[in-house]
C-alpha cells in the first residue's frame, strides 16, 4: 500500500501527538499578553504557549478569527484555534461554533470540536444545561460520553485558583482537574491573559488528553476571556 503525501503527513502528526501525550499527566497553558488589548481594549487574536510539567514548550496555539467577529461577538464568538508543534506543523485544530450564551436557554449550548490531526475529529466537549453550575460532557469521536467536567457555582478568580473537576460518568470519582491559576492583581484586572493547568491520569487515552486541551480553551473563552476592567468575567452566565 502506497501512502499519499497527505496520509504520510497525517501519520507523522498522529505519531507525534501520541509520543507527546502518552508520557504526560499535566499540561500548562499560558496566554500571551497582547499590548494592543491592554492599551486600547481592542480585541486581538489570542495566542498561547502549551507546556509540559517541566515548563518546556511543546505546542503553540493561535486563534484564527476575523476582526469583526472578535470585537462584535466578544467572548461568545465562534473561533478556530490552530495548535502547532515545535516543528511548525499544525497538529490540532479546535472549532467552536456560534452558540447560545444564556444559562436560561437549555438548547444550542456551547461546544467545541477537537481535531487531531486537522480534519480528523477525536472528540467533543459539550455544555450540559444546569441552572447554577457550569457542567460539560467529554465525548469521543463517535459522540459517546466518556467523562464529565464541572466547575464551581461562582466562577470568580479572586486571589485564588478556580478548579473545574474532571469526573467519571457517574460523577462519583474525580480523575483530574482543569485549573485557572491566579496570576496577580494587576494582570487579572487589566488583561484577559490567563494561565491554566490541566491534570489527568497518565494512562488516559491520548485522544482524551487532546480533548481536555480543547475543554480548557472553551472554559477560558466562556468564563475568563473578558478583562477585569470590563466587568464581564461571568458574562456567559
Amino acid at each position: 500500500m502506497i501512502l499519499t503525501q497527505k496520509q504520510t503527513c497525517q501519520l507523522g502528526i498522529r505519531l507525534s501527538i501520541h509520543q507527546q501525550h502518552s508520557k504526560i499527566d499535566q499540561i500548562l497553558i499560558h496566554q500571551q499578553i497582547e499590548l494592543l488589548e491592554v492599551l486600547i481594549g481592542f480585541e486581538t487574536n489570542n495566542k498561547y504557549e502549551i507546556k509540559n510539567s517541566f515548563g518546556q514548550r511543546v505546542y503553540f496555539a493561535a486563534e484564527d478569527t476575523d476582526c469583526c467577529t472578535r470585537n462584535c461577538c466578544g467572548p461568545s464568538r465562534p473561533f478556530t484555534l490552530r495548535i502547532i508543534d515545535n516543528m511548525g506543523r499544525e497538529v490540532m485544530t479546535l472549532e467552536r461554533p456560534l452558540r447560545c450564551s444564556s444559562c436560561c436557554c437549555p438548547c444550542c449550548l456551547q461546544e467545541i470540536e477537537i481535531q487531531a490531526p486537522p480534519g480528523v475529529p477525536v472528540g467533543y466537549v459539550t455544555q450540559t444545561w444546569h441552572p447554577c453550575l457550569p457542567k460539560f460532557t467529554i465525548q469521543n469521536e463517535k459522540r459517546e460520553d466518556v467523562l464529565k467536567l464541572s466547575g464551581p457555582c461562582v466562577v470568580c478568580s479572586c486571589c485564588g485558583d478556580v478548579d473545574f473537576e474532571i469526573k467519571s460518568l457517574d460523577e462519583q470519582n474525580v480523575v483530574g482537574k482543569i485549573s485557572k491559576h491566579w496570576t496577580g492583581i494587576l494582570r487579572e484586572a487589566f488583561t484577559d491573559a490567563d494561565n491554566f493547568g490541566i491534570q489527568f491520569p497518565l494512562d488516559l487515552d491520548v485522544k482524551m488528553k487532546a480533548v481536555m486541551i480543547g475543554a480548557c480553551f472553551l472554559i477560558d473563552f466562556m468564563f475568563f476571556e473578558s478583562s477585569g476592567n470590563q466587568e464581564q468575567r461571568s458574562g456567559v452566565w
